[in-house]
């Protein structure tokens, strides 16, 4: 049976469709989730795709938090089904408190819109097994309010956990993609739960899934395929 992955629409969500074509060129099938709908249609996984939900009113994903999709998202994600959060969904999943920490606005104060160098930290999460760990990848960054922050006994634990799942690459020129883009603490790009279903990254690996799009590589398509091995699997 195929795997039914959702992928989430708010108002101003911009990158839903590139994650609905992600999801559908990796060999799932990909179905459309609207905000105001609690019911999930089924699916099996979950996608909150990039862009800015309300505006970015109050901040980044906090009107969002509040959708009625995400009462159920939030209550089947703590029951242990797969939840992506990309950028802004990213955001959301902070702001849900189904990952720790918060999203703040750039550290240089500029929207910043580049391909970025990533290194995985983890390759055991239900989004991240077809990586290897250390592994570096290539993948699209756009956002103003892409500052992970949380305070020290938070990132101690993540850093103890094996929670940090990526960051960014800092062994080269910026103009290749490497540094820290926005002043992440401890260049913190992504993190997952303890459970590893739930994972958030401020990059968008849904814009490099094919070679004439994004970066004009793949490296991002390893999220979908991963977690369709991990639900035929489970």
């Amino acid at each position: 049976m195929t795997s039914r992955i959702g992928v989430v629409t708010f108002p101003g969500t911009l990158d839903d469709r590139d994650s609905l074509r992600a999801v559908r060129l990796a060999g799932a099938e990909p179905v459309s989730l609207w905000h105001r709908d609690k019911d999930l249609q089924q699916v099996d996984a979950v996608v909150l795709a990039g862009g800015f939900s309300y505006g970015d009113y109050l901040r980044a994903g906090a009107i969002s938090r509040f959708s009625p999709v995400m009462e159920t998202i939030i209550d089947q994600a703590r029951s242990g089904m797969p939840v992506l959060g990309i950028c802004n969904g990213f955001q959301i999943l902070t702001e849900s408190h189904l990952l720790p920490g918060a999203m703040l606005r750039n550290n240089h104060l500029h929207f910043i819109c580049r391909n970025q160098k990533l290194r995985v930290e983890n390759a055991e999460t239900a989004w991240t097994s077809d990586y290897e760990q250390g592994q570096e990848i290539s993948v699209p960054l756009k956002n103003i309010d892409g500052r992970y922050v949380a305070d020290e006994r938070v990132l101690d634990e993540l850093e103890a956990e094996g929670r940090v799942a990526f960051r960014y690459a800092t062994g080269g020129a910026a103009a290749d993609g490497y540094g820290n883009p926005n002043g992440s603490l401890r260049d913190i790009a992504g993190i997952t739960n303890a459970e590893g279903n739930v994972v958030g990254l401020m990059p968008h690996p849904e814009h490099a899934v094919e070679p004439l799009i994004g970066t004009g590589r793949t490296d991002g398509l390893a999220f979908f395929t991963s977690i369709i091995k991990k639900l035929v699997t489970a």
